[in-house]
């Protein structure tokens, strides 16, 4: 077994504030949203609450404070079982017709864990590849398209299309930022749109939101109905919202107040100037990230805070946009606002290795 390394030094407390500041909003915002969803489905109003806070914010403030401990080029040499342990629990997943994996009393989602192994396995390799290795169509492009290529036929299979978008995104991006051709980025794209293409014709239900999308009113009461609903949310919150408790949406008629949909309710009932307090809370989360990214003492620690912060600043703007009817309607997250253990645990885990990043990061 590999010997981890522990280090002492003070941790990022600028990081940790944000990171903080966006779990109680989310905790907040939880025991708002899922008041009435928590008392009809389980006879407890702070259901939702009790449940992210015990099984979400504890386990992953622990992990987060062991983790951001641990030396971070431990995980460049784990990287390549990490990433092979990844795969085989999204295959498990597809066997099963679930996108949860249950260990007794434990469930997790191992679409989360594949977001961080593919960033330390490609940050691991893309490092090993040196800048002519990566800009190189055979050595470079080709094997990036295939490790790509694995992980998202896997999470295609579940089928996670939200999930898939944004593990693609973040792959690109630390492609591009280990220094790989302009062109082989394009033709990236140009492969994603077929891609995208393909999978709306293969599957009916993607094709309707997306119809959804483009015209909102066609089917209000179907497919439409989701995205109407957190619209009228949105717009009903005005510039100062209804008030923190007062939404009207959460009863029963926007769907999955507490995961999905909570950034429609944080809309309705905090209004613009919440949602705007939230985004700006993301917006300095990213640019520290990336500032930490920046200073790396090396490339690995560099691609690593790159892949971590576009996983949290993509997952967001995804959610968000989506909400607001900026892209077409997909099931992800807010991070750390969204209801959900097992996506709280593995972005804490994640934000622990940026934080050891930033303790060696260059003056």
């Amino acid at each position: 077994m590999r010997k981890i390394k522990i280090q002492n030094t003070d941790f990022d407390k600028t990081l940790f504030s944000l990171v903080a500041a966006l779990i109680v909003f989310g905790l907040v915002m939880i025991s708002s949203a899922g008041i009435i969803y928590s008392q009809t489905r389980f006879g407890d109003a702070y259901y939702f609450f009790k449940h992210q806070l015990l099984y979400g914010v504890f386990p992953g403030l622990l992990i987060m404070y062991f983790v951001q401990r641990i030396d971070y080029r431990y995980w460049k040499k784990v990287s390549f079982p990490f990433f092979l342990v990844s795969i085989i629990c999204l295959r498990t997943t597809i066997y099963g017709a679930n996108r949860w994996i249950n260990l007794g009393p434990v469930s997790f989602q191992p679409s989360e864990m594949a977001k961080f192994a593919l960033i330390i396995y490609l940050a691991a390799w893309l490092e090993s590849k040196g800048e002519r290795g990566v800009k190189d169509f055979y050595e470079g492009f080709v094997p990036f398209l295939g490790i790509l290529g694995l992980a998202s036929f896997l999470i295609i299979k579940q089928p996670d299309m939200g999930t898939l978008g944004v593990l693609v995104m973040i792959a690109v991006s630390i492609f591009f930022v280990s220094g790989a051709r302009l062109s082989h980025i394009f033709a990236l794209g140009f492969s994603g749109v077929m891609l995208v293409f393909l999978a709306v014709k293969l599957e009916p239900y993607r094709l309707n939101r997306i119809l959804a999308f483009l015209d909102r009113g066609a089917d209000p009461q179907g497919i439409g109905y989701q995205i109407n609903q957190a619209l009228l949310a949105v717009g009903s919150g005005g510039i100062f919202g209804l008030g923190l408790g007062h939404s009207r949406q959460k009863f029963n008629y926007l769907p999955e107040p507490v995961g999905d949909s909570i950034f429609a309710v944080i809309g309705e009932e905090l209004g613009l100037l919440g949602a705007v307090i939230l985004v700006s809370l993301f917006v300095a989360l990213a640019f520290r990230g990336f500032r930490i990214a920046k200073n790396a003492p090396d490339e690995f620690g560099r691609l690593v805070a790159v892949g971590i912060t576009m996983w949290i600043f993509l997952q967001a703007f995804v959610n968000i946009a989506a909400n607001t009817a900026l892209i077409p309607l997909t099931g992800i997250p807010l991070p750390f606002v969204s209801y959900g253990g097992t996506s709280l645990v593995f972005l804490m885990f994640s934000v622990g290795v940026l934080m050891n990043i930033s303790k060696q990061s260059k003056a």
